[in-house]
């Protein structure tokens, strides 16, 4: 999955600062230009990385990953990647 993330990430011409992938979710944060809608950035992740796992990885439907509708989206601004992790 982290690859995954990192090809969409250099794709779209962003930058992700950190990255934890839990069983059952996910941590990014990401750089991106103002321009980028977070709900965009959002869709771009679950949905580009839930299709590619899903085509290398998913040999059966109970096998294949779906992403939750909802999510979390928070601006850091001009903070350090430090102070967001607190």
């Amino acid at each position: 999955m982290r690859d995954n993330l990192h090809e969409i990430a250099d794709q779209k011409g962003l930058e992700i600062i950190h990255l934890a992938v839990q069983p059952d979710h996910i941590h990014l944060l990401v750089c991106s230009p103002p321009k980028h809608a977070p709900s965009l950035l959002a869709n771009w992740f679950k949905d580009i990385s839930s299709r590619k796992y899903n085509h290398r990885h998913a040999n059966h439907d109970g096998d294949k990953i779906k992403c939750a509708r909802g999510f979390y989206t928070g601006t850091a601004g001009h903070v350090s990647s430090e102070t967001v992790e607190k």
